[in-house]
């Protein structure tokens, strides 16, 4: 058995069983794909998927069990490699970063600058998109660090941990009647057309779950992921607008939107750094998880991750 089984097993079922996009992937073929396979179960004695002609059909039982060491085996193979880059690189790499369009406009600049001033060489990659995205590409490996508010927390095989909180607040333009109103009720806002956020992102669920409870129903008229997207339409008075706190911290007073705080009708929100349960992770990762919060530092990461990687000046 090798690595290139593993490596075909693995994404065949990440791939949904589908040998053609599993080829693909792997930039090779789908027959030697399938051959792969064979061997590996022929070697191993049991059938890892059952088949219909040349179709994977299902994992089984036993292919479950394949499975969980395979991902571990490769897990520790990206450690390898990760280990041989540390120790020969010291200050020198790429950090990949995934996050969401909220996390990376509005919290993640300053901790990448002063990154940067610490590691001159570090290069930083960002990649942005869903909370369900940014999970996928910590579990790929395609992302050291992940940073989300929605639902990241549920993702098996992710240890995330809090990083800061925040809430939403109300956005319209100051001639508005509501901009006279200092706590605008769920019925006020439910009465006006409301900008917001695309479900999967930046608390909306929070939103709808707190309409939900009393049963209004909410007149949205347009929806985004981008924040500074929604403060424009709000200023071209097509609704009023449901945003990150993070979104006006650097407005400018007298400017051309006022803001309400909305923590007391949508409650606090929690947006978590998060990682691959079992990756080894490089000195400058450790750096800049803590340049995130000061709530996060080496010896509470280290001792979520189940990780015995500290070096000498790592005390817990």
């Amino acid at each position: 058995m090798n690595l290139h089984q593993f490596r075909f097993v693995q994404e065949a079922a990440r791939r949904g069983l589908n040998l053609t996009e599993t080829a693909k992937a792997l930039h090779t073929s789908q027959p030697g794909v399938s051959k792969a396979i064979l061997e590996l179960e022929e070697e191993l004695g049991v059938d890892i998927f059952t088949r219909h002609g040349k179709r994977l059909k299902r994992i089984t039982e036993p292919g479950l069990q394949v499975l969980k060491s395979i991902d571990a085996i490769m897990r520790e193979v990206g450690n390898l490699k990760r280990i041989g880059e540390e120790y020969s690189l010291q200050d020198a790499g790429t950090l990949s970063i995934a996050a969401t369009h909220t996390q990376a406009r509005y919290m993640l600049p300053e901790p990448v600058a002063a990154l940067r001033k610490r590691f001159p060489k570090v290069m930083v990659s960002m990649h942005q998109g869903t909370p369900a995205e940014v999970a996928r590409m910590l579990l790929d490996e395609s992302a050291d660090i992940g940073m989300a508010t929605e639902s990241i927390h549920e993702i098996d095989g992710l240890v995330t941990l809090p990083c800061y909180e925040w809430q939403h607040v109300l956005v319209l333009p100051p001639a508005h009647p509501l901009a006279a109103v200092e706590r605008p009720t769920l019925e006020q806002l439910a009465a006006e057309p409301l900008v917001s956020y695309q479900s999967a992102f930046t608390g909306r669920r929070r939103i709808d779950a707190a309409f939900a409870q009393r049963r209004l129903k909410p007149n949205f008229v347009l929806e985004a992921i981008d924040s500074d997207v929604l403060k424009t339409y709000v200023k071209l008075g097509l609704g009023i607008g449901i945003v990150a706190e993070m979104a006006v911290r650097d407005d400018p007073p007298g400017g051309d939107l006022v803001s309400r705080p909305l923590g007391y009708l949508f409650g606090q929100n929690i947006s978590r750094v998060a990682f691959k349960r079992g990756a080894y992770l490089r000195n400058f990762v450790y750096t800049f998880a803590e340049l995130l919060s000061d709530r996060l530092n080496r010896a509470l990461i280290a001792r979520a991750m189940g990780s015995e990687q500290e070096g000498d000046d790592y005390v817990l």
